[in-house]
C-alpha cells in the first residue's frame, strides 16, 4: 500500500520536490529518451499527488501526477506528468493515479471537462476512463502523442 497525499507546490518540501523531478527527469528524460524542458512553468500552479512507500528506509516516490486547474495550460481541466517508479510497475499505480486525478479534478472543479495530452500508444487505456481522442497524432519531444478530453 502506498500513503497517499495531495499536495500544492508551495506545501512540498524541498526534498519532496528533488523525489518528483528526479522520477519525472528518470522516466520521460532518461528511459523515454526524449529530451525536453520538465520544469515548464505550470508546477506552481498545480496540485502534486505524491504516492510514497511509507515502511521504505528511505522515502521512495513510487507514483506521481499533477493537476491543472482549467486556465493554466488547457481551457479545461487537465492531468499530467502520471509517473509510476521503474521498480513500482505492475502494481497497478497507474491506473490508480488516474483515478485519484479524476477523482480530485471532479470534487475540485465540479462539471469541468478533462482535456490531456496523451501519449498515444496510451489512447486505450485513456479510453478506459472515458476520453476521447480529439485530435491527430502529433509529435511532443521526439513522441506521439494525441489530445483527448472526457
Amino acid at each position: 500500500m502506498l500513503l497517499w497525499q495531495w499536495k500544492r507546490f508551495e506545501e512540498l518540501a524541498v526534498d519532496e520536490l528533488y523525489r518528483v523531478l528526479a522520477l519525472r527527469e528518470q522516466v520521460f528524460v532518461v528511459e523515454q529518451k526524449s529530451i525536453y524542458q520538465d520544469a515548464d512553468g505550470h508546477d506552481p500552479g498545480a496540485h502534486h499527488l505524491l504516492g510514497t512507500v511509507p515502511e521504505s528506509p528511505e522515502p521512495l516516490l513510487a507514483a506521481y501526477l499533477r493537476v491543472l486547474p482549467p486556465g493554466l495550460k488547457y481551457a479545461e481541466a487537465s492531468f499530467g506528468r502520471v509517473v509510476t517508479a521503474p521498480s513500482m510497475r505492475r502494481y497497478g499505480y497507474g491506473k490508480l493515479l488516474v483515478e485519484k486525478g479524476l477523482a480530485f479534478i471532479e470534487a475540485t472543479f465540479p462539471g469541468a471537462p478533462i482535456r490531456i495530452g496523451a501519449q498515444h500508444y496510451l489512447q486505450r487505456f485513456y479510453e478506459g476512463f472515458g476520453f476521447r481522442c480529439v485530435s491527430d497524432v502529433y509529435d511532443e519531444d521526439g513522441i506521439p502523442h494525441i489530445d483527448m478530453l472526457r
